[in-house]
């Protein structure tokens, strides 16, 4: 049976828990490319092979992380992991890999998205001090 675009849109959104804004646009622009882009997501991402999904986000969660995607991309995926049971500190964790490899700024993109999705909260000093902002990059 071959989907029509909302058809093929609605059935990424089932599969992924999420859809983001360029794969509608692309949906109703270019739906050849994004049927060929969204079968090696797939292929790499959603089908279930030898690592679980669980898992397969924790890895998507760090790796859009290190490359500092937009909040609202990593938040999708921290959506998607909580609602397949992976606990808040084990995203925490998992964003905290990419630390020593990609360094503090490309942290507190992950951190920030992952404290708005949580609702952290924050410990404030008891001393005077500057305001030294969130560190994270503007969305």
């Amino acid at each position: 049976m071959t989907l029509d675009a909302q058809e093929y849109i609605d059935d990424m959104a089932r599969k992924r828990g999420y859809v983001l804004d360029y794969h509608k646009k692309m949906a109703k622009a270019d739906f050849p490319v994004l049927q060929a882009a969204n079968d090696m997501v797939s292929a790499a991402y959603l089908d279930e092979r030898t690592l679980d999904r669980k898992t397969k986000e924790l890895i998507f969660i760090v790796s859009l992380t290190v490359m500092r995607a937009s909040k609202g991309h990593i938040q999708s995926h921290i959506r998607v992991a909580l609602d397949l049971g992976v606990t808040p500190t084990q995203v925490l964790e998992a964003i905290e890999i990419a630390l020593p490899e990609a360094g503090i700024v490309a942290f507190q993109t992950g951190f920030d998205a992952w404290q708005e999705v949580v609702g952290a909260e924050a410990l404030e000093p008891t001393v005077a001090v500057h305001q030294g902002g969130s560190g994270g990059q503007s969305s």
